[in-house]
């Protein structure tokens, strides 16, 4: 093995911003040719390594010897962590065997086949959204009126949440994963979130429903190992997951078809038969999780003639992956009719998001009927000038101001 310590390609700390929400940061060229570069978190100052390149990216996020647990040290958090944020954790923060364990209580509830069967009420929550930005005078803004409510609403009804609580829920997500938030706003969040969650696990413990949370709460007890704690993690780790991503996907989705028209005249032309290769090419265009993989070595790894010490903090930039042009060809390019699954927009390995299908789902039943339903909408503001929420660990916008023909 080679030992092989790098310069960060630049001055700037990381995360780095996005030329457009579409394009890689323009330092990333230079990471891809190396494979592996040290860089400095902006907030932390800790120094990580950044791992780049679709084969380098799948081999590290299926090697033992990387650990997805909160608990190290040099774990590379974007921000400087309140206590919670590593010991408040769900199977996400857990390494084999306890987070199959973990993972297995819930998973069932995320099949195809059993997503599958949510499509008539999806297809009913995306239509009313629909109806309500109708009766809006336009111009409006898609992202919070839509893009934010509508997997809200999904999520809120399968954990068995209250609809009124939206606004509770989107506010403590930003705090909790947005790139500006200080450390007392995230803690605060986590706070009141635990909480929130409480309340309905120790309701749910005395009254069991027909939702996520009770089955989870069943599955626990059946396993022998039940812990409020535990439940209370697991219902918000797929409470923010269940609404954040996707919506963040819904928002930069519309707006890159929006911005390819050639393209999206060919999914209104078969919206049958390309809707589900084209929810693919835009996850893989997208890449809202491209920072959003973080691990340490728990042993010296070597990878592109570098060696990764022992205890140190990994960064897996997704977004070089879904480009790498050894892969997909012409990569820079949208072209919906691709539909490669060769992507790793929902990670890769052990760790692969649960809800994948959902959100797959979600996003084919809102591109069907949105362009349908509302075939003039356009952007009321050019792409350049909309906010984006460049640091946070799920990449989107703060709002996306559309209009159409009335």
């Amino acid at each position: 093995m080679t030992d092989t310590v790098q310069e960060p390609v630049a001055e700037e700390t990381f995360p780095y911003s996005r030329q457009c929400p579409f394009t890689a940061p323009k330092q990333y060229p230079e990471m891809v040719e190396k494979g592996v570069t040290q860089v400095t978190l902006a907030q932390s100052g800790l120094r990580v390594w950044a791992v780049t390149g679709y084969e380098n990216i799948r081999s590290l996020l299926t090697d033992p010897r990387v650990s997805a647990s909160r608990k190290h040290d040099n774990f590379p958090f974007y921000f400087v962590p309140p206590p919670q944020a590593r010991t408040e954790t769900s199977f996400i923060g857990y390494d084999a065997p306890e987070h199959g364990r973990a993972r297995q209580k819930v998973a069932a509830a995320f099949t195809f086949q059993r997503v599958q069967r949510l499509l008539p009420r999806i297809q009913q929550i995306v239509d009313e959204h629909i109806d309500r930005l109708l009766a809006l005078p336009p111009p409006v803004d898609f992202h919070r009126l839509f893009s934010l409510s509508m997997p809200t609403t999904v999520i809120c009804e399968m954990l068995g949440m209250p609809q009124g609580d939206h606004d509770f829920i989107i506010k403590h997500s930003n705090n909790m994963f947005g790139g500006q938030s200080t450390p007392q706003q995230r803690q605060e969040a986590i706070v009141e979130v635990n909480a929130y969650v409480e309340r309905l696990v120790e309701e749910r413990e005395e009254k069991p429903g027909d939702d996520l949370t009770s089955t989870v709460i069943e599955q626990f007890r059946k396993a022998g190992d039940y812990t409020r704690r535990d439940a209370v993690n697991m219902i918000r780790m797929l409470m923010n997951g269940g609404h954040e991503t996707t919506a963040s996907m819904l928002s930069l989705g519309t707006a890159c078809l929006l911005e390819n028209p050639d393209q999206l005249a060919e999914l209104l032309a078969s919206p049958e038969t390309l809707i589900e290769p084209a929810t693919e090419e835009l996850l893989r265009m997208v890449t809202i999780g491209d920072i959003g993989v973080p691990r340490v070595a728990l042993e010296d790894i070597e990878i592109a003639g570098t060696v990764i010490p022992a205890g140190d903090g990994i960064l897996c930039l997704l977004l070089t992956a879904n480009r790498d042009e050894a892969v997909f060809s012409d990569p820079e390019r949208l072209v919906l009719s691709r539909g490669s699954r060769k992507h790793i927009g929902f990670g890769h390995g052990a760790h692969l998001c649960i809800g994948a299908e959902l959100a797959r789902l979600e996003m084919q039943v809102v591109w069907t009927t949105l362009f349908r339903r509302i075939p003039t909408l356009r952007l009321d503001r050019p792409l350049e000038d909309i906010p984006r929420k460049e640091g946070a660990i799920v990449y989107g916008v703060h709002e996306l101001p559309v209009t159409w023909e009335v």
